[in-house]
């Protein structure tokens, strides 16, 4: 039977020969994590299940990364539980404030995501980890629960839609603006409990590319997005000290409900507007409506990697932050962080008059550091832009890639890099 590359990971994971669309398996899973607002429900779960201990101290990873630093009483205690819950499961990966970062970035800079594996994550940006050519998707807090004591989770096998990558990128286009674009074509429901595949040219995107493209696959409403192992893949991997996994392929006959031709010769700079983020505009049709901000938010586990904060650098060097903006940065790790002042990228960032933080998700949900008043505008290279998500429910946020972020940050209205460089 001709299977996608992730069927022919869940059929291992299954223990079978292969498996078909719509079949309910029950798979091992290579790697179960979670964060201090989704853990402390499941560890409430655990502990109902009267279970002596988790399936396996080594693959199951917990770290803060949402409300930290811990912005209130209850974000504190939310991240008490998690860590005393690691203690007394003796978990291998646990990683507190200052050694640790946002989870979907962080996971794979330490070396804990391997190309074949299954792994389900208690967010639903999981899916970025299918960037390293992982079955890799997001759960909720009980099947988290119920996979820390057994180790297993069960799926129905997905149907799949083929993306083909052609062409080779333009100046400032980034993963950001092709998955932006390719949302902008499925909808948010358009991939709705189906494999996003991507193949073709996927030696013009960078593994960041990659990792952006993914984690933003469930906003079209995909269980998972992946793609295939090529050699940047496994060069990634064992750069970060990882362990290069197996490699699967697609059989060249396997079915695919659709398919989606992404021409990166002609792709447009883009832009989603409010609030879902198939409102996709290109940046030229956006330039024409000159539309004021409040502030710009770069970083999240969908653009905070080191070459987010250098195309951000680029643009910002040289050039102050419009005053009627607050432009807030924010490095995924620690160690992108540390990059950043290596590189002296720190020192552009705040003579340009923007403000740094720490790693954590906080104005991506409207948590902390950033939240939005009423009426105001926001550019973001954060992945959802929902009424209310980035706080009051008369805010706006508009998603864009880190160089339109800046960009806009330096001008005081949403506008392309040639409007600064």
């Amino acid at each position: 039977m001709a299977m996608t590359m992730t069927q022919k990971i869940l059929a291992v994971k299954a223990g079978k020969d292969a498996v078909a669309e719509g079949e309910l398996i029950e798979c091992g899973l290579d790697l179960v994590f979670g964060n201090e607002i989704t853990a402390p429900v499941a560890i409430d779960e655990f502990y109902k299940m009267g279970v002596k201990g988790v399936f396996d101290q080594s693959k199951i990873a917990l770290m803060p990364d949402h409300f930290t630093p811990n912005k209130d009483i209850a974000a504190a205690g939310l991240a008490k539980k998690m860590k005393e819950f690691a203690r007394e499961m003796g978990i291998v990966h646990y990683f507190e404030v200052g050694r640790v970062g946002i989870e979907h970035a962080f996971l794979p800079e330490k070396g804990l995501i391997r190309p074949g594996d299954a792994i389900i994550g208690a967010d639903s940006h999981t899916c970025t980890h299918g960037a390293l050519g992982a079955f890799a998707t997001g759960v909720g807090s009980t099947d988290m629960a119920a996979a820390m004591a057994t180790g297993k989770a069960w799926f129905k096998v997905p149907e799949a839609i083929k993306v083909v990558i052609k062409g080779e990128k333009r100046p400032h286009v980034s993963g950001k603006d092709i998955i932006l674009h390719l949302i902008g074509r499925l909808g948010v429901d358009g991939a709705r409990y189906r494999s996003l595949e991507f193949t073709g040219n996927i030696g013009a995107l960078t593994m960041d590319d990659r990792f952006t493209i993914s984690n933003m696959a469930i906003e079209a409403g995909a269980k998972n997005g992946i793609f295939p192992v090529d050699a940047a893949t496994i060069a990634y991997v064992k750069a970060h000290g990882g362990d290069v996994g197996v490699t699967y392929a697609a059989d060249p006959d396997a079915v695919y409900t659709e398919e989606v031709v992404i021409d990166l010769d002609t792709m447009p700079i883009t832009v989603a507007f409010p609030h879902l983020p198939e409102n996709a505009h290109s940046i030229e049709d956006t330039e024409k409506m000159e539309i004021r901000i409040d502030q710009v938010v770069i970083g999240s586990c969908t653009n905070g990697r080191i070459s987010d904060m250098r195309a951000a650098a680029e643009i910002l060097k040289g050039h102050r932050v419009a005053e009627h903006v607050r432009c807030i940065i924010i490095p995924a790790t620690q160690e992108i962080w540390k990059q950043c002042v290596n590189d002296g990228l720190m020192n552009i960032f705040v003579d340009a008059g923007a403000a740094v933080s720490t790693p954590t998700c906080g104005p991506c949900l409207g948590g902390h550091m950033g939240v939005l008043a009423e009426g105001e505008k926001c550019v973001s290279t954060t992945n959802r832009n929902f009424v209310g998500r980035m706080g009051h429910v008369g805010s706006e946020v508009y998603l864009a890639s880190p160089a339109v972020a800046a960009a806009s940050a330096v001008k005081g209205f949403i506008c392309g890099p040639t409007s600064v460089l």
